[in-house]
């Protein structure tokens, strides 16, 4: 199994921002995860982090509202951008939501890498794939993390992960696609060993030993 050459359990609350005007200092590096309001991208960012609470989970979709920031170390950071696509939000708040995703994505210089999550039984909704075009568009590279994965049986599950990697590919940039389970860790080495990559972990690595 892949071993993660950064500890993600360092992960510590940094800040919230309405927008990109309120975050901290462009620079460093970041990585964004974002998705639909009932993907679990909270449950993601916990599982990922080992922390129970360093993302809020709620039973009402909807509710991270905010641009809400992690501290790695000094120079690396983890972005939790607002959920999208819940029918009970105001129209307005969906708008003012879509303003701040499409500023951050196409502004934000120290962004290296988005992770769009996905219910694997609900993939490709059609705001899932604009945010996938908007980051190809800005030459990001994406990881779509298809969710729930032990929500699917193994036949079923293999099975959609081949359809919606067949289907990334008409996004003609670099995208990648894994299941992932907050409930019994799958994928999570595959999640560890993709943010580690645009991370530099590697270069990190290869620096402290020359």
């Amino acid at each position: 199994m892949y071993k993660s050459k950064i500890n993600y359990q360092r992960a510590a609350f940094l800040t919230s921002a309405p927008d990109i005007a309120a975050l901290p200092a462009d620079e460093g590096i970041e990585v964004a995860f974002a998705g639909r309001s009932n993907a679990g991208k909270s449950s993601a960012l916990n599982t990922l982090t080992k922390q129970n609470s360093l993302a809020r989970t709620s039973k009402t979709p909807g509710r991270t509202q905010l641009i809400n920031t992690f501290s790695l170390d000094p120079t690396r950071r983890l972005i939790d951008l607002p959920g999208y696509g819940f029918a009970k939000v105001p129209l307005a708040v969906k708008q003012k939501w879509q303003k701040s995703l499409a500023e951050y994505l196409m502004k934000r210089d120290s962004l290296k890498g988005l992770v769009v999550l996905m219910d694997i039984r609900h993939p490709l909704k059609d705001l899932d794939q604009d945010l996938i075009h908007w980051a190809v568009e800005s030459e990001l590279p994406v990881l779509i993390l298809l969710t729930k994965a032990d929500k699917l049986g193994p036949g079923a599950r293999k099975k959609t992960l081949l359809e919606v990697r067949e289907a990334a590919l008409a996004f003609m940039g670099d995208v990648t696609v894994h299941s992932f389970s907050s409930l019994n860790k799958q994928g999570l080495s595959d999640l560890e060993q993709v943010l580690d990559l645009w991370f530099g972990a590697d270069e990190a690595a290869q620096i402290i030993v020359e």
